[in-house]
């Protein structure tokens, strides 16, 4: 919390009393888990060399596998390294961790909890259902279902993550190339129930972009990138990174944003219960300097029964959305007529057999 005062503006009572009063934040239902009958199934174990409870190898050595069960944590976070020369991030079998650019003391991108207990996460993957309005995640955090089973898989270079809740399955994999100073996140949904869903996917991550949270929040100013819609953070006071931007983006897809981690989580919110999902309204777009900095996106979309989505980037900067059996069932329309010749399409509508590139 702070306060600006403008020195022309008078004695400090009359600013005061002269302050316009913010209206109290909605505050947002608990997400529902459903009951018993509805979640997930657990599955068959994988063989697990040297399981100890919690975990093991798997794939030959090639990955750790972490297996949470109702009730089940690890003693401590057990993270994966992931890194490159220029930018890493850490991943947690909860799904935690946190993103680093050049430095991982000086130059953190999201907030490092080192927390053994709580393992409090800074940047976050959620589902909402839009007519039930449940929330959940594809992680152990920040959202729990206290009767389901998340896997964890460490391997050289990524972490994947795979959960099923409210007739959903999902896969959610993170890794950093090898020389581009970037992390990316693949989310694989599949609707294994008998009706179509509809659906929305957020990101959302809380920009440090120095040493320390406290200390850099008040000079981080966040801005929309017109061109990809990305959200983009810069903190000009950091005087060996003042140069750098970061961003915050999902490949032009996003239909709703926010720059203001108030509005996203809501007055005495938190990740596990953010009201800027939950509250029914739509996000505001508010970005710029004087906010609580975070990136936040949303996108909706239908998930057909039985039916995998993936979205694919088919031509430079063009977005489509793959379905299980290779064919095209969504298309980026907006950007759609400057990438492709639209009158090679195939057929009328959707799915398409072929894309030519114009």
């Amino acid at each position: 919390a702070r306060i600006v005062l403008v020195g022309e503006r008078g004695r400090l009572v009359d600013q005061l009393k002269g302050a316009p009063e913010a209206p109290p934040a909605p505050r947002a239902a608990k997400p529902s888990l459903g009951t018993r009958s509805e979640l997930q199934v657990a599955r068959r174990a994988p063989k697990l060399e040297y399981f100890n409870g919690l975990g093991g190898f798997s794939d030959g050595g090639r990955e750790y596998t972490v297996i949470l069960g109702p009730g089940q944590s690890t003693p401590a976070p057990w993270i994966n390294v992931i890194a490159n020369e220029q930018f890493g991030f850490h991943a947690s079998a909860e799904g935690s961790g946190y993103a680093w650019a050049v430095n991982s003391r000086e130059r953190q991108l999201t907030p490092w909890s080192n927390d053994p207990v709580t393992d409090r996460p800074g940047q976050a993957i959620y589902l909402r259902d839009r007519d039930t309005g449940d929330i959940w995640t594809p992680t152990a955090l920040p959202i729990r279902d206290d009767a389901a089973i998340y896997v964890a898989h460490h391997g050289w270079g990524y972490s994947r993550f795979e959960h099923a809740s409210h007739d959903v399955e999902t896969e959610l994999t993170e890794f950093v190339p090898p020389a581009d100073a970037v992390k990316i996140s693949r989310l694989v949904l599949r609707n294994t129930s008998s009706r179509s869903r509809r659906l929305s996917v957020a990101g959302y991550a809380e920009w440090v972009l120095g040493q320390a949270r406290p200390a850099s929040v008040p000079f981080v100013v966040t801005k929309r990138d017109a061109a990809t819609g990305a959200i983009l953070a810069r903190n000009s006071w950091n005087v060996a990174f003042a140069d750098r931007t970061a961003f915050f983006d999902m490949r032009g897809c996003q239909t709703q944003w926010t720059g203001d981690r108030r509005e996203f989580i809501g007055r005495n919110g938190s990740l596990a219960w953010p009201a800027g999902l939950s509250a029914g309204r739509p996000l505001s777009g508010r970005v710029g300097a004087g906010l609580d900095p975070c990136a936040a996106l949303l996108t909706d979309f239908e998930l057909k029964p039985d039916a995998g989505v993936e979205v694919r980037e088919i031509a430079d900067g063009l977005n489509a959305d793959i379905g299980a059996d290779g064919a095209v069932v969504g298309l980026d329309i907006d950007h759609a007529s400057e990438k492709l010749d639209l009158a090679t399409l195939e057929t009328q509508g959707l799915p398409l057999a072929r894309l030519k590139a114009a």
